[in-house]
């Protein structure tokens, strides 16, 4: 906030002190003056002005020399000068050693007051970015996951400790909680992290080519492989493949994964030698495999071949502690990749992006904040540039009508059972507590808190007592 600034105005002139004092106070800046460079120069040391606007030509102490030494003592700091036009010359070499700006006498007092809300817009910018980075440093930036959420954080403690091994890993989820850059960590903290990390979405491929592309074909083994090719698991050997929505693999293939997990090795597509390969394996999924197990669509033998180590991520929606860290990770992120300058979020839009539910995830976070980075048309980002549907969503769990907690529930139904028992008793009190099965005390209490006193008792038909 502005009255929290200091502004030290340093001029041999009382009647510029005094004008420029007034104006920036009216402002809402503080405002303190020294009539030399010498006392200027005391000042700044006792009292840390956050912005100096300083003439250049005074007795003694010129503000060129006084300038030198506050930047000296505080570099960074925000020095204005002001000079004359035959000081421009003079100016213009001071900004190479560091001053913020300087302004030609006689100036204008608007031109002073655009530059002094300059100053003040940029330290606090860089304040704002100061207490992001130390608020970033306080949650956890495990590789590029970036949380504040105890579950979170407890799941990258596991990685590290799992990294070592060679166990195979099953991460489970909904789409877009990470899945991948789980799996990432699980490869980069690994013994194998010099080696290939190889991913295969098991969902993306048509069926007819997925074999081919896990274990490789050999020429001619089937119409259009003109060449021999060799295949995933082969890139991945010594390293690590992940198996994206691996719940998708058809059951033939499934045998074919269930045999290079328990022998370490395969024949390519057409082919009769037998390779063998050294891969961590690290499946992910957002489907039930326990359901499928169940179902018949997923081999138990395999699944619990998978199964060695589990990892469920939470949704975002069970985070709420991610949702500010996330969204100034990626304000940062588009902003320089679409060459945008944006500064920060409106409190107002941060608080509908922190009530949605966000159904696809981090994913559907970065998208929102991509869309409103790229419609935002000021230096803020509004609720007007978020999505729509957000906006809407986020309204309506306000209004009561999203997802409720247990709380809320229970609230609700002992409202409605103490109207109901009050219209039965004709507002009375005591048997109502007593059909109830609580004191009248307690029902006091309840008529208070759940602010039924007077209306609702009234609406009963009786006296309330």
């Amino acid at each position: 906030m502005k009255a929290d600034y200091q502004i030290l105005i340093v001029d041999d002139d009382e009647s510029i002190r005094r004008l420029l004092a007034a104006v920036l106070a009216r402002e809402g800046f503080q405002t303190g003056t020294a009539s030399d460079g010498a006392e200027g120069l005391e000042l700044f040391r006792s009292a840390s002005p956050d912005i100096v606007l300083m003439d250049i030509r005074m007795p003694g102490l010129s503000g060129i020399e006084a300038m030198r030494a506050m930047l000296e003592l505080r570099p960074g700091a925000a020095v204005i000068l002001m000079t004359a036009y035959a000081d421009l010359e003079t100016a213009v070499q001071a900004i190479k050693s560091g001053v913020f700006d300087f302004v030609i006498k006689p100036f204008d007092l608007a031109e002073i007051s655009l530059l002094v809300n300059r100053a003040y817009q940029i330290r606090e910018m860089h304040r704002e970015i100061g207490i992001l980075k130390q608020e970033l440093s306080e949650g956890f930036r495990f590789g590029r996951i970036i949380t504040r959420d105890p579950v979170m954080l407890a799941l990258c403690d596991s990685v590290v400790r799992i990294a070592a091994s060679s166990a195979t890993v099953v991460i489970h989820g909904e789409s877009g909680v990470g899945k991948e850059l789980l799996a990432r960590s699980l490869h980069h903290h690994s013994p194998r992290a010099e080696r290939n990390f190889v991913k295969v979405n098991c969902g993306a491929i048509p069926e007819g080519l997925l074999e081919s592309e896990l274990f490789g074909h050999e020429k001619g083994a089937f119409t259009g492989a003109v060449a021999r090719r060799t295949g995933r698991f082969e890139h991945a050997d010594g390293g690590t493949i992940f198996l994206d929505e691996v719940g998708e693999l058809p059951l033939a293939l499934q045998v074919k994964l269930l045999r290079v997990l328990q022998d370490r090795e395969f024949e390519r597509v057409g082919g009769n030698k037998t390779i063998g390969v050294d891969v961590r394996v690290v499946a992910a999924t957002n489907r039930n495999l326990e359901d499928m197990v169940a179902a018949g669509t997923f081999r138990a033998d395999l699944y619990y071949r998978l199964n060695v180590v589990n990892l469920p991520v939470p949704p975002l929606r069970q985070r709420p502690a991610d949702i500010l860290p996330l969204v100034s990770h990626f304000l940062r992120k588009f902003t320089t990749e679409h060459g945008r300058e944006i500064d920060g979020i409106d409190d107002h839009a941060l608080a509908i992006m922190q009530r949605y539910g966000w159904p696809g995830n981090v994913r559907e976070l970065a998208n929102a904040v991509e869309r409103a980075v790229v419609m935002s048309t000021g230096a803020t980002i509004f609720a007007e540039d978020l999505p729509l549907p957000i906006v809407h969503a986020s309204r309506h769990a306000q209004d009561g009508a999203g997802p409720r907690t247990l709380k809320e529930l229970v609230r609700e139904f002992e409202t409605k059972a103490i109207i109901q028992a009050l219209e039965r008793n004709q507002g009375n009190r005591s048997h109502t507590a007593g059909e109830l099965g609580i004191s009248r005390r307690a029902l006091l209490y309840k008529l208070h808190e759940f602010n039924l006193e007077d209306g609702d008792c009234a609406n009963a038909g009786a006296s309330c007592e």
